[in-house]
């Protein structure tokens, strides 16, 4: 009995060594996919040498290429071939040309090519009287200046502030200086009050539109001062030059002028038609009156025209037409 359990456990050792040659056998192989590391390759010394005498060169080029541009940049500018020679300025008139001149710095020495148009535009317009104003290089020393000036239209009082001129398209543009202005001539209106819009002070409303539009009219008379109201609307002195009763004041002058301010009462619409009616009444009253004259019409309703006239002893008379 002995002699065999031995022989069986000699028999598991063998398998056991067995089963252990085989797990030898079936061990993994070498992964021959694994990614191999390339060797990099150094760059030969003479390649190495090239490119930074490249570098160095393209450096110098570059240097090379902005100094020249600076020196010839420099040299035109001090040209004297190229200073400013010839200023041709049109449209001045209330505007000298010493003042546009002192405006765009060229009352000194200037070379062409260093002047901006743009920016000498920019200081032109800065001027009141300057409505808009176009600079110009011409040829290799010439500047050529277009000025076109603001066109007063009428003189506006506002109370507690200084007069203020306005243009033809009705936008305050300067601060009335009778002394310098010389503005006599233009209609004086009151009435009417700034607004603010857009950080910008201007005139607008029915009111300041009713004066726009009387003002457009032409061939009435010289038109003095306008005076709006919101209750009774506008209302205009005219001034009236007729002959007068043959007085001169030397011997041998052709008779004299007398001139009177005639006040029109409009409202607040039909300008036009009110006006025309005044200039008929006018003449009417020339041709069949003529020792008469008008002192005031109330054209409020062109239905209903009140006329006050006064003779030659100065009395009033007030009729209805």
């Amino acid at each position: 009995m002995a002699t065999k359990k031995i022989s069986q456990n000699r028999y598991k050792v063998q398998a056991k060594k067995v089963s252990g040659a085989g797990l030898a056998a079936t061990a993994p192989a070498q992964n021959r996919y694994k990614v191999q590391v390339k060797k990099t390759r150094k760059l030969k010394p003479f390649l190495r040498d090239k490119a930074f005498w490249g570098k160095i060169f393209l450096t110098l080029f570059v240097g090379a290429m902005s100094f020249g541009c600076i020196y010839i940049h420099d040299a035109f500018l001090q040209s004297p071939p190229f200073d400013v020679k010839t200023i041709m300025i049109d449209g001045l008139n209330r505007v000298t040309r010493d003042e546009v001149l002192a405006r765009t710095g060229l009352d000194k020495p200037a070379n062409i090519f260093e002047l901006q148009p743009d920016m000498l535009e920019k200081e032109l317009n800065t001027h009141p009287w300057i409505r808009i104003s176009t600079v110009k290089r011409q040829l290799l020393s010439t500047i050529s200046i277009k000025i076109e000036e603001q066109e007063p239209l009428a003189i506006v009082t506002i109370e507690n502030l200084a007069d203020i001129v306005i243009n033809a398209q009705g936008a305050p543009f300067k601060e009335y200086e009778p002394a310098k202005d010389n503005l006599k001539a233009l209609p004086v209106i009151s009435g009417v009050d700034l607004s603010l819009s857009n950080s910008t002070y201007l005139f607008e409303g029915e009111l300041f539109n009713a004066v726009m539009e009387i003002l457009k009219i032409k061939g009435f008379g010289q038109i003095q001062t306008i005076f709006g109201d919101e209750n009774t609307g506008i209302l205009i002195n005219i001034l009236n030059t007729h002959p007068n009763t043959g007085f001169t004041e030397n011997p041998g002058e052709t008779e004299s002028e007398n001139k009177t301010v005639l006040p029109v009462k409009l409202g607040f619409d039909r300008f036009e038609k009110k006006l025309a009616r005044a200039r008929q009444i006018q003449r009417y009253m020339e041709t069949n009156y003529p020792d008469k004259t008008i002192s005031a019409i109330d054209l409020f309703s062109l239905e209903k025209v009140f006329v006050t006239t006064e003779d030659a002893a100065q009395n009033t008379i007030a009729k209805g037409v």
